[in-house]
């Protein structure tokens, strides 16, 4: 064979190594030595490709073993030389894992989601290697808080876009599904007065929402305590353990009423024989309005003083009256059976 022929066939022989693998191809190979920064991997060409380790799902960095047979995608010439193609894990992983995505929305299965970051509007998720978003709407808490962090939550896929890298998940829809199942089997083992022990996962201003074994139970803001709140949040917090009085079941309705004040005492019924009709005595101010100003007179009983009952009608109460100020009251009116108690000050001399 002569020089020219020899040179002709060594490169037939080199193209026939490479012209059937390109940038982009997806290719089957096996691993065969590890190095410091990734490993060689055997693909079928004149020598074997690199894959970096920045190339490796974190879920598969502690799983490759040489022998691994796997498919493999060929990101470009590896500008390092130290093989003729770079590959990665990483880009086959990525495409399988869109699929997933995209087979559980079409099913309407759900996926395991483990929330990795805290964002204005909602929570950053991970999902087979892939990052998703779960608006604060779709939250069961309805917005996101710390207790969310590297939490793995249930959740549906609403949206899987690969091309747009766009992921939309929502909790709320997979606990929809798991209430359904559950509610029927919740509801008849519980009993009206029944104390049961609950978790805080949703406050709205109305109320707040108690996970009773995974089925949530209202709780109204008149239900949380004796005294007057201005908003639930007030008093709870979300992931909040605590006791609460079954107060109503709807079996029609697949509804639980809870209270929380109604575990201690009333503290109305209490203060019966503890006050009466023209007694004077030491209250401490927890709300003043335009109208008057609200005093706490025993734990969790709060009396009325009407501006027209305090030193001077035509004053503003605002400028009279501080929170947390105690200040001496006659008992004008004690119907406590009605939950009603009118104070005065200006009567106190008279």
């Amino acid at each position: 064979m002569t020089t020219a022929q020899l040179d002709e066939f060594e490169k037939l022989l080199e193209e026939s190594f490479t012209s059937k693998l390109s940038v982009a191809d997806v290719v089957r190979g096996q691993i065969v030595k590890k190095e410091n920064d990734g490993y060689l991997v055997d693909i079928g060409a004149k020598s074997e490709g690199f894959l970096p380790i920045r190339e490796i799902p974190t879920s598969m960095v502690d799983e490759l073993n040489i022998g691994d047979c796997k498919e493999f995608y060929i990101l470009k010439e590896d500008e390092d030389e130290k093989s003729g193609m770079l590959l990665s894990l990483k880009r086959v992983a990525c495409a399988q894992a869109w699929q997933i995505l995209q087979n559980a929305k079409i099913s309407g299965e759900t996926v395991m989601a483990k929330v990795v970051s805290l964002v204005k509007g909602g929570v950053i998720v991970e999902v087979q290697d892939l990052r998703g978003f779960i608006p604060a709407s779709q939250l069961r808490t309805g917005m996101p808080f710390d207790g969310l962090m590297n939490q793995e939550i249930e959740a549906k896929v609403l949206e899987a876009d690969a091309k747009r890298n766009k992921l939309i998940l929502s909790q709320r829809q997979a606990l929809a599904e798991q209430r359904e199942q559950l509610v029927d089997e919740v509801i008849s083992n519980l009993a009206v007065d029944q104390i049961v022990e609950g978790e805080v996962v949703r406050i709205a201003d109305f109320g707040a929402f108690i996970d009773i074994n995974g089925v949530d139970g209202l709780l109204p803001i008149s239900e949380i305590s004796w005294q007057r709140i201005k908003h639930p949040s007030d008093v709870l917090t979300l992931g909040q353990k605590l006791e609460v009085k079954v107060l109503k079941i709807d079996e029609d309705l697949k509804r639980i009423s809870l209270s929380l004040k109604r575990i201690g005492d009333n503290p109305w019924e209490e203060i019966e024989d503890k006050f009466k009709e023209g007694e004077v005595i030491t209250g401490t101010v927890n709300k003043v309005t335009s109208f008057g100003a609200f005093i706490n007179i025993f734990p969790g009983v709060e009396a009325l003083l009407p501006v027209a009952e305090m030193k001077d009608s035509d004053v503003n109460p605002f400028d009279v009256y501080k929170n947390g100020e105690e200040i001496k009251v006659l008992i004008k009116k004690f119907t406590p059976q009605e939950h009603r108690i009118a104070l005065s000050v200006k009567d106190i001399n008279e």
